[in-house]
């Protein structure tokens, strides 16, 4: 049996033509079922649905063979310890620093001003702006970062950003790209020892999509 760790959402709805190139069909929808446990139309394959921060930690530990996981998870949560055979390609976006409209970061950063910076993100952040030798006090939030910076909580905000229809809608603006951001499929490595006449071909099956997409 191959298990694939999944997140609902963006990720799930453009994994799909991925796993139709392997010849694999979900049984259900994740979005509209309860199950966690999702079968296909392959008896030797089965769908995990998880949080996508924990794709990583379920892969690396062998609750699931294989997953699909951001490089933002991989790299604020770890990757340490998988092997990360492609860069899918799918659910792009970028890791942003923003502030609200009306504030010159530009100046703030070339003065040494200490930033309150609200993120989800932290590990990311820190390392950003160590590497840009700013002084920053780090406030870990969980959802809702454009608010931050409009009720003073904090001067920017490090997160994805797709469109950048949520920060304009909210008066705020990206000022610095930190990096891009896309899914990459992760395989445990011992699963990969151990199944990979199984896994192969789906990985080559990926690999075959993400080629022509180019």
């Amino acid at each position: 049996m191959i298990t694939i760790a999944l997140s609902k959402g963006r990720i799930f709805e453009e994994t799909t033509p991925l796993l139709a190139a392997a010849g694999i069909t979900p049984a259900e929808d994740p979005d509209s079922s309860r199950k966690l446990i999702i079968g296909t139309n392959r008896e030797d394959v089965r769908l995990l649905i998880v949080r996508a921060t924990d794709v990583p930690t379920y892969v690396q530990n062998g609750g699931a063979d294989m997953g699909i996981a951001g490089k933002d998870v991989l790299v604020e949560h770890g990757g340490e310890g998988l092997y990360q055979p492609l860069d899918l390609n799918i659910a792009k976006c970028k890791m942003m620093v923003a502030v609200r409209d009306d504030f010159d970061y530009t100046g703030a950063a070339r003065r040494g001003a200490r930033l309150k910076v609200a993120t989800k993100y932290v590990k990311i952040a820190r390392e950003h702006f160590a590497e840009k030798g700013m002084h920053v006090d780090l406030i870990k939030l969980y959802g809702s970062m454009e608010l931050a910076p409009l009720v003073g909580l904090a001067d920017a905000i490090v997160d994805l950003v797709s469109t950048g229809g949520t920060l304009r809608a909210n008066h705020l603006v990206a000022v610095e790209e930190i990096m891009p951001i896309s899914s990459r499929l992760v395989v445990n490595q011992a699963s990969l020892k151990l199944k990979r006449p199984q896994i192969q071909p789906i990985i080559d099956a990926f690999a075959a999509v993400v080629a022509e997409g180019k």
